[in-house]
């Protein structure tokens, strides 16, 4: 097998994206390796295994022939020209891929391979800062509006997905998750007694922001070094503290009460908290965030779901089906 020199022309208009492929069609396009595996067969052949990926989803490749020399042209996390046959496996699209050759960065439009927010980042960031100018209370206002007024940091803010699996994946997804839960807690006010409205929003707006640096999202949704080593959680602590020793004459105890609700708000140990809440607002934090997580998450998953069918693929993280019922849109 060897390699051919592609012309396409006008592909930008043309372009197939990964959930516009159906079974018999022959593909020619450009994709992400996000796994490349060279496997050996039943038969004691090898074949190459791809993971390919657009900003709409992923797709498996693989080839068949000539596999030792096609595999040596690429790296995974490389983009790659192809020409493949869409086939069916155990119910599943895959690409037998006839022909490949590595891309250089400079030739793929980086916003064709990253799924992004439906809503601009520059109007869900001003409905943020509308919201954190509203708070009373000078010191958490004057700790959020020090983020929501870094250009640093909110130019990362608004382009940051809301993770890299679950929920909001997509560009400006955590943008978009923090100002759908801060609308939550607004919308339970006073509802419960006893709560500090503005303490809980502070924590709704502040919960994540150590996701800017925990993930990575030039080319595809990932975890930086800092990420893997500590975790969003411990770098949001150690941002707001930073934050706050200059913001002067800031009540220690309320430093504190901030702190908890990012330490505690995915709720419990075993997913990742390293405290459990112990406050009214660090409780109905966790939920509300867990709440809209997953509920972004399900939505998601449905809408990858074939037209007309009423149950869904079996969802690993969920453990479960779900029901669409008759198709329509939701």
């Amino acid at each position: 097998m060897t390699t051919l020199e592609f012309k396409f022309e006008g592909e930008k208009e043309k372009r197939i994206f990964i959930n516009q492929i159906k079974e018999n069609d022959q593909v020619e396009g450009i994709f992400w390796v996000r796994e490349k595996t060279m496997i050996t067969s039943r038969t004691g052949a090898f074949y190459l295994r791809l993971r390919l990926s657009d900003r709409t989803g992923e797709i498996e490749g693989r080839v068949w022939d000539g596999v030792e020399e096609v595999s040596s042209l690429f790296e995974h996390r490389d983009f790659i020209r192809i020409k493949a046959q869409a086939t069916s496996y155990q119910e599943r699209l895959q690409l037998n891929i006839k022909s490949l050759k590595r891309c250089a960065e400079e030739e793929v439009s980086l916003e064709d391979f990253l799924p992004s927010s439906d809503r601009d980042p520059g109007e869900m960031l001003a409905e943020l800062i509308e919201i954190g100018q509203s708070i009373e209370n000078r010191y958490l206002r004057e700790l959020i509006m020090a983020f929501l007024r870094d250009e640093e940091f909110t130019a990362l803010f608004k382009r940051a997905p809301g993770a890299t699996r679950l929920h909001h994946v997509h560009l400006g997804g955590l943008l978009e998750h923090t100002l759908s839960l801060v609308k939550l807690i607004q919308r339970i006010k006073g509802h419960y007694k006893g709560i500090n409205e503005e303490l809980l929003v502070t924590g709704g707006i502040l919960h994540d922001v150590g996701k800017v640096l925990e993930l990575s999202y030039d080319i595809s949704f990932d975890y930086t070094d800092e990420g893997r080593l500590l975790g969003h959680i411990l770098l949001g602590v150690q941002m707001v503290e930073r934050v706050i020793s200059n913001i002067e004459g800031f009540p220690s105890e309320l430093a504190m009460l901030v702190k908890h609700l990012i330490l505690s708000h995915h709720g419990e140990y075993e997913w990742g908290s390293p405290k459990r809440p112990m406050t009214l607002e660090a409780e109905i934090l966790h939920h509300l965030d867990d709440l809209d997580a997953k509920f972004n998450g399900i939505q998601e998953f449905m809408k990858k779901g074939e037209e007309g069918v009423k149950w869904t693929d079996y969802h690993r993280m969920f453990e479960r089906f779900f029901y669409v019922g008759n198709g329509e849109e939701r």
